[in-house]
């Protein structure tokens, strides 16, 4: 049997160190708190597996269905920020700029840990800004005059003839 839940907050206890859940149960109607603790982690701790595997536990995984995956992340990275002794600010503006991406970055120059997880980022980015069928502002065909205020540049490959080929 599946255990009917629906989450509605979800935040971090620092001492002892512990993820809260706030859910409604759909059968009862009533909302109840979860604590799950988190065991064997500490500052040198990698954020998104421990996150994988708090989501991924049997005894918590009905109840984290419905949390994503990355406010997971991020709440273990808040709680390695406060074990490493940074402030609640010092940590979240250090999660934006890891969460942010640099349009001057050269992504050829990455490893691939790091390249999946720029990835990752733009990914959820486009999800979150893509037009649906069913946003009131959505249009189907859009139009658009780009202004022409520059010489247009022609390239060489684009003037040649199609019988040189």
């Amino acid at each position: 049997m599946r255990m009917m839940c629906t989450a509605k907050k979800c935040g971090i206890r620092f001492q002892p160190p512990a993820i809260v859940l706030i859910y409604e149960n759909e059968i009862k109607g009533k909302s109840r708190q979860r604590i799950m603790p988190v065991r064997n982690f500490s500052k040198f701790s990698d954020c998104n597996r421990a996150a994988e595997q708090l989501k991924n536990n049997p005894r918590h995984k009905s109840y984290l269905e419905q949390v994503p995956l990355r406010q997971l992340e991020k709440l273990f990275s808040v709680l390695r920020g406060n074990l490493w002794g940074q402030s609640l600010a010092e940590t979240m503006e250090q999660i934006q700029r890891e969460r942010t991406i640099d349009p001057e970055e050269d992504l050829n120059k990455l490893d691939d840990k790091e390249l999946a997880k720029r990835k990752s980022i733009m990914d959820e980015l486009f999800e979150k800004n893509q037009k649906k069928k069913d946003d009131p502002n959505f249009v189907y065909d859009i139009e658009v005059e780009f202004p022409q205020d520059e010489q247009l540049q022609s390239c060489g490959w684009d003037t040649e003839s199609a019988d040189e080929f």
